[in-house]
């Protein structure tokens, strides 16, 4: 078959201007902020202008339903379907293609498919959805893939609604300014149950495909990759406690300053990750209060993130990080206190599905490897409760949560083309 012409740059053109970040580079989109709204208008515009029928659940997710024909448009009609799609927030100052790439290709995807059905050369036996899911970052209230975790009950409510972003708003309110009902948030079966597979491509946040491994005499790698599995994975929070007071006055000697131990632990964290091997362990948050210059803080929050594909290996970094932190801040006059945010276990990808997706690309790019991954996605969330996959689209930067993040446009094409065909293998 001719292979159509793709739409997903020209669609990835037309919202690279929302959310950039003057300050910081690249683009910063939290979660409900003015950015990632019209992003969530943008889908919502672009799926309607497709004709498919779009409707907004209880935790904030955007589903955009490509209906069998004939079928009658409910729950009955659409159990088991196949979904794809990917999430439109970002890190401050991230990528334009985190995100947006997964959104951009399933739209792109579809139409290709469509075309397809409208030939004659595709006959479907369940509905597809596109999907958006929100907070897959944890920019805004700290917890990633918020959106998939309450969907699927990987977090209580409680806790969700009652977090807080860093100007004291909860959830709970940020969701009801944007017309969410917090007391119908959480779990949704009747949701689950309308997912038979998910699929979600995404821009490669690392240089596997780069690798001498895989690349060719031009130094070139293979444009897709087939996600195997995601590092496990989790966010704390260590909050030391000091003597807030004059920068001027206090003497050396006298002082009890949480931004001293916090810099010390800092300094602990990489480390200890450099001594286990595969582990990775990182400070990217640090906020001292009340944040004076001429202030000597009296306390420091300091946000953790480690990854191990071992979760036994991840719990025994944490708790080794903690007593260092607990024994720096006794020897510096302070106290600390140790919060865990979020936690996702190591996660392997379905096994048939994975199958399945590896039998469609490599049809189109026989090369195409299968890989690990250290980033989490909402296809990892959603794989304790049905079976996901993952495809991959080469970024030749390596770099990721950057503004050098970069996926080149014959890239992004020949990865629409690999989610169509490896979506009408499953239809």
């Amino acid at each position: 078959m001719t292979m159509p012409t793709l739409g997903v740059n020209s669609l990835l053109a037309a919202i690279s201007d929302e959310g950039r970040d003057p300050r910081r580079g690249g683009y910063s989109r939290p979660v409900y902020s003015d950015a990632e709204i019209t992003l969530r208008e943008w889908f919502i515009t672009e799926a309607q202008t497709r004709g498919l029928e779009v409707s907004t659940d209880a935790n904030g997710i955007i589903w955009a339903w490509w209906d069998l024909p004939g079928s009658a448009k409910d729950d009955a009609s659409r159990a088991g379907s196949l979904v794809t799609g990917s999430h439109l927030d970002s890190v401050p100052g991230g990528g334009a293609f985190d995100g947006p790439l997964g959104v951009a290709s399933a739209l792109a995807a579809y139409d290709i498919l469509a075309a397809r059905e409208a030939a004659g050369d595709l006959l479907r036996n369940r509905a597809l959805a596109l999907a958006v899911f929100p907070e897959e970052e944890g920019s805004r209230f700290g917890v990633a893939c918020l959106g998939s975790r309450l969907l699927s009950g990987a977090i209580d409510p409680v806790k969700a609604l009652n977090l807080r972003d860093a100007q004291g708003n909860s959830f709970a309110d940020v969701a009801t300014a944007n017309g969410l009902n917090p007391a119908r948030m959480g779990r949704d079966e009747a949701a689950l149950g309308l997912i038979g597979d998910f699929v979600e491509l995404h821009v490669e946040q690392g240089r596997g495909l780069n690798t001498e491994e895989f690349t060719d005499a031009a130094g070139r790698g293979p444009a897709v990759a087939i996600g195997s599995s995601i590092l496990g994975h989790g966010r704390w929070r260590l909050s030391f406690s000091g003597q807030g007071n004059h920068a001027g006055t206090t003497l050396m000697i006298d002082r009890a300053d949480p931004m001293v131990a916090a810099a010390q632990l800092v300094l602990k964290v990489r480390e200890i990750a450099g001594q286990q091997a595969d582990a990775r362990a990182t400070v990217g948050r640090l906020e001292p209060v009340p944040g004076g210059t001429n202030v000597i803080a009296s306390r420091v929050e300091l946000w953790l993130d480690v990854r191990h594909p071992e979760d036994a290996v991840t719990a025994m970094l944490v708790e080794k990080i903690h007593g260092q932190a607990q024994k720096i801040a006794a020897f510096e006059g302070c106290t600390v206190s140790l919060s865990e945010e979020s936690l996702s276990g190591t996660v392997h990808f379905d096994t048939a599905l994975s199958a399945s997706l590896e039998r469609s690309v490599h049809r189109l790019i026989p090369g195409a490897p299968a890989l690990p991954t250290g980033a989490g996605h909402d296809a990892g969330v959603l794989a304790a409760y049905v079976p996901t996959g993952m495809l991959y689209v080469r970024n030749p930067s390596g770099i990721s949560h950057s503004p050098e993040e970069y996926v080149e446009a014959a890239d992004a094409q020949a990865g629409v083309l690999a989610l169509a065909d490896a979506l009408e293998d499953l239809l």
